[in-house]
């Protein structure tokens, strides 16, 4: 496995601390485990994660937005004491995901279906951030309306 020293890059920049903190995280964790999931873009501002999570329920679950952190936990409650276990091939181990979200990414709603939990993200850019377009005036207008 390959390592690599973000060192150099941290002493030339300022103010991106958590993107090398993403990176090393990521180096780290490039083997994902359980559960599996899938990130797919919808359109160019919509995006869903989703878990397999066969096995658990609605009450099992829990989907939590943070920050700029998407949490999904999962935790099976007692076991039902009636019922012996011949064979477990179901894993219903507890687990925790956590998601990155870039800035103004928000989470729109989750449904479970399936065995599938279907977490809905959006990027809603705030209108201040957006960019806009400076009209271009005549310097003559200018000064004809400040000598008025």
């Amino acid at each position: 496995m390959r390592t690599f020293d973000l060192a150099p890059l941290y002493r030339s920049t300022v103010g991106f601390d958590r993107l090398f903190s993403l990176l090393d995280q990521s180096i780290e964790d490039a083997a994902p485990g359980y559960p599996p999931y899938n990130i797919e873009q919808i359109s160019p501002n919509e995006y869903r994660v989703t878990v397999a999570v066969a096995g658990f329920r609605e009450d099992e679950l829990s989907v939590v937005a943070k920050e700029n952190t998407l949490t999904i936990r999962g935790q099976k409650n007692a076991k039902d004491e009636h019922n012996e276990m011949l064979y477990q091939g179901i894993a219903a181990r507890a687990f925790e995901r956590v998601f990155q979200l870039a800035d103004y990414v928000l989470v729109k709603g989750a449904r479970l279906e399936n065995g599938l939990l279907h977490v809905d993200l959006v990027r809603e850019i705030p209108e201040a951030k957006k960019p806009r377009t400076i009209p271009i005036s005549n310097d003559s207008v200018v000064e004809h309306k400040q000598a008025a």
